[in-house]
């Protein structure tokens, strides 16, 4: 779930997408998923991320059968950074995440 783009791009993979998804779209999906104990892999793009509804945090915490991951929007990958860094930083030391060549 995610821009047009991105679905257009996973949907030549194979997968079955949602274009244009919102949060509420993605609470909607994960709601049925959950009700249905399905299980899923699930590639959301990051601005869906930002601001959790409780399907989304249920999923994530209670749903062993369902993945959720985060992929970075294609017009900023850069920018993109995984929420698992801050956890790394802090085990591993900030050194450990340095991008040196």
């Amino acid at each position: 779930m995610g821009s047009q783009a991105l679905a257009e791009g996973f949907a030549l993979l194979g997968f079955e997408t949602i274009g244009n998804a919102t949060v509420e779209t993605v609470e909607t999906v994960l709601a049925q998923l959950l009700s249905d104990k399905a299980r899923a892999l699930i590639f959301l793009e990051d601005n869906l991320t930002a601001k959790p509804g409780p399907m989304f945090l249920q999923a994530r915490t209670q749903a062993a059968g369902i993945i959720i991951t985060e992929i970075p929007s294609l017009n900023r990958p850069k920018n993109y950074r995984p929420p698992v860094e801050d956890l790394v930083a802090k085990v591993l030391g900030p050194s450990v995440l340095d991008q040196s060549p």
